[in-house]
């Protein structure tokens, strides 16, 4: 190889590290976070599974600030099946949730809604065991909306609202779009598309893939 056909294969290489930069620094380009089945408990749930007084453990900060993966977990216990040590996600919130995906609710027994977190209404209820107790929730189980978390500054500068819909490209052997995605813009978020386990395999992605965002009109 002479002089010449180095700098041509390290100016192709400069000018695809610079194209993958911008990409990723682009506003409609968004970090994938993959969730598998968990838990959000509220305090008195908690102190019910662990005992009295008891405060979660945080063993892992997650993306979203304020929010942590725990050291507890619990068994999950449907009419047909269950799941033992499924995470707690912290802080408590003010009702319990749990957000699986339609395998795991098939696995389960139970007819688990598609809806956006904290909607609880009209959601199967099941039976939460831990070290100190037991509790049969008559609510609370989920196949969370796929959404974005999305900070004030990249809504405005893609001219995104809170509870707007958008659609999301995949790229790889199974590029997929996804359609119905879920907007949720707050200046308490940071930048990051959550999927559940069922969708990401489905396209085949993985935590930390960047996705392009298409703005519905």
């Amino acid at each position: 190889m002479n002089e010449n056909e180095k700098k041509v294969i390290e100016q192709i290489v400069i000018n695809t590290v610079k194209k993958l930069i911008n990409e990723k620094d682009s506003p409609n380009r968004v970090v994938l976070g993959i969730s598998n089945k968990h838990i959000h408990l509220s305090q008195e749930d908690i102190e019910t599974l662990f005992g009295a007084g008891y405060q979660l453990t945080n063993i892992k900060d997650l993306k979203q600030p304020g929010q942590y993966a725990a050291k507890e977990t619990v068994k999950v216990i449907g009419p047909k099946g269950c799941f033992e040590k499924v995470r707690i996600l912290g802080p408590a919130r003010p009702e319990s949730q749990i957000e699986v995906s339609l395998t795991d609710a098939r696995i389960l027994g139970i007819q688990a809604p598609v809806c956006e977190s904290g909607k609880l209404e009209n959601t199967p209820g099941i039976t939460l065991e831990g070290p100190n107790g037991k509790i049969a929730l008559d609510k609370g189980v989920m196949v969370a909306l796929r959404h974005i978390h999305m900070p004030l500054d990249i809504a405005a500068r893609l001219n995104i609202k809170d509870k707007d819909w958008v659609s999301v490209e995949t790229c790889g052997v199974r590029k997929t779009i996804f359609c119905n995605v879920l907007a949720r813009v707050s200046d308490k978020y940071d930048y990051e598309m959550h999927l559940d386990t069922d969708e990401a395999n489905a396209a085949g992605l993985k935590n930390d893939d960047y996705l392009k965002i298409i703005p519905n009109r």
